[in-house]
């Protein structure tokens, strides 16, 4: 299949960066975004930075990389992953629960390259996060490539085909990793599931039966775990607001918000952690599994690893003790801890300023469910 047919979805090549720099140069959006993020450092030299980097993992390497250290150092007490069930050397398609809408897959980037692994990933991003030309042109540069979200019905089926074609090119042909969320935008309420429609997506591509088209992506299920979500209160924000006021719809300015709240705000620990490749796992699956129930089946297989490794903290525990009226979890954290989240949690509710009727009991609940939630379903996989 020609690479053309990807031209409009895919990152850019090495050899249009030069052109695509020039044009990010000129965006006078995208020159007032620099000067916040490097104050006192000249345009010009950061154009001839840019220009240095012959490659897209070189530009991530130069800029994203040391940025992303020192922003981890600043807004969390530390990042790791472990990779011990998966093998540095090969290539995967990572599909993780949905934290954060910016930096699941940045901070990925990072961790990989950490973990010793010798390039990033090509990351899925939804066509509706790319409104502004300079950021579709960044994330572009950055390996990113566009996952088409609001088309009518038969051309959704050729964008989803032409989506899993794409991923199969960049595993078996451009050598590289993959990563995917488990599903279209992040669960609010972090009881994370995979949608088997993304299964069926990365199915259409690929050649042979579905399983044997699975086993060509070398899927490993990824789980992200922060202690604290800096979006946490924009979430519960926007539960009461679709409570209470009918056909509410989030605006371009509240995904902006979630973007740089998620990006700045404090998280706490962070952990990634990879399961095993599920290449065995598919290769062991019953034949008697209904077709209509497959993608369901591995669907729940693949939570079921992502819940097994999240990393829990005492918040997690709190939060679930906090919902039911009892201590039944009480040895997994101390007064102390019991007596900062509730601090934490109150001045999270604080900050919700723009809701008519604030209902603090219900935004409570809305965070501490966001919290429970991992235990519960580390709790039920373990």
């Amino acid at each position: 299949m020609e690479q053309s047919v990807f031209d409009d979805i895919r990152p850019f090549e090495p050899n249009e960066l030069p052109e695509v720099y020039d044009r990010l140069l000129a965006d006078p959006q995208f020159v007032a975004v620099l000067g916040y993020l490097y104050p006192g450092v000249s345009p010009d030299a950061i154009g001839q930075k840019m220009h240095a980097c012959h490659d897209n993992l070189t530009f991530q390497k130069k800029f994203c990389y040391g940025f992303l250290k020192d922003l981890m150092a600043k807004a969390s007490k530390g990042m790791d992953m472990d990779v011990s069930s998966v093998d540095v050397s090969q290539r995967y398609t990572f599909v993780s629960n949905h934290r954060d809408i910016v930096l699941d897959s940045a901070l990925l980037d990072v961790l990989l390259i950490d973990s010793g692994f010798d390039t990033t990933c090509e990351i899925a991003i939804g066509d509706n996060l790319l409104s502004l030309p300079w950021v579709k042109d960044l994330v572009r540069v950055n390996k990113s490539f566009i996952v088409e979200r609001s088309l009518p019905p038969r051309q959704m089926l050729m964008a989803s085909k032409r989506l899993s074609e794409y991923m199969h090119l960049v595993i078996s042909q451009k050598n590289d990793n993959v990563w995917i969320a488990q599903r279209e935008g992040r669960a609010k309420d972090s009881n994370d599931r995979t949608q088997p429609a993304i299964l069926k997506m990365m199915a259409m591509g690929g050649s042979g039966t579905v399983i044997e088209r699975l086993k060509q992506l070398h899927i490993v299920p990824l789980s992200i775990s922060y202690e604290y979500d800096p979006c946490d209160y924009l979430k519960a924000r926007e539960f009461q607001l679709k409570r209470d006021v009918e056909g509410w719809k989030k605006s371009k300015e509240d995904d902006v918000l979630s973007m740089k709240t998620g990006i700045m705000g404090y998280k706490g620990r962070v952990h990634y952690h990879c399961a095993p490749c599920i290449d065995a796992y598919l290769e062991n699956l019953s034949p008697e599994i209904p077709k209509t129930e497959v993608f369901d089946v591995i669907a729940a297989h693949i939570d079921e690893e992502i819940h097994r490794n999240y990393v829990l903290h005492p918040c997690n525990y709190l939060a679930i003790d906090m919902l039911s009226g009892t201590s039944a979890f009480s040895m997994h954290y101390t007064e102390e801890d019991q007596a900062r989240f509730l601090q934490y949690v109150e001045a999270q509710i604080e900050k919700i300023t723009d809701v008519p009727n604030k209902d603090e009991a219900f935004l409570r609940e809305c965070i501490l469910t966001m919290y429970a939630n991992p235990a519960i379903n580390y709790l039920s996989a373990r």
